[in-house]
């Protein structure tokens, strides 16, 4: 399995979809899958019926998972760049392609 280039807490920004152009945090990443899961972006909503569970029912939004491939990492000045392994120190770390910079995480 390869390295995870984007992971949990990370800035990306939306590539394709209804989405494209809306930047936010992953706040869930499932690399077996291929998938992240990013704030405010790619809302599913769904009608529930009220249940003894959920006495309300109604409008349920949540954030559905989108593939890694529609996602990009954000630079500081907000564009997206592709993500690299170097290694500095011994230690291997994510680096941004256009702008050179370590990527904490």
């Amino acid at each position: 399995m390869a390295a995870a280039k984007i992971k949990k807490g990370d800035r990306v920004i939306v590539l394709s979809g209804r989405d494209k152009g809306k930047t936010g945090e992953v706040t869930m990443a499932m690399p077996k899958d291929g998938k992240v899961v990013v704030a405010g972006v790619n809302v599913a909503v769904r009608h529930t019926k009220p249940s003894q569970g959920d006495p309300e029912g109604g409008l349920k939004r949540s954030e559905a998972p989108m593939h890694i491939s529609k996602v990009a990492h954000v630079t500081a000045d907000g564009k997206p760049t592709r993500v690299r392994f170097e290694t500095q120190d011994g230690k291997k770390v994510r680096v941004a392609v256009k702008t050179g910079e370590k990527i904490s995480g």
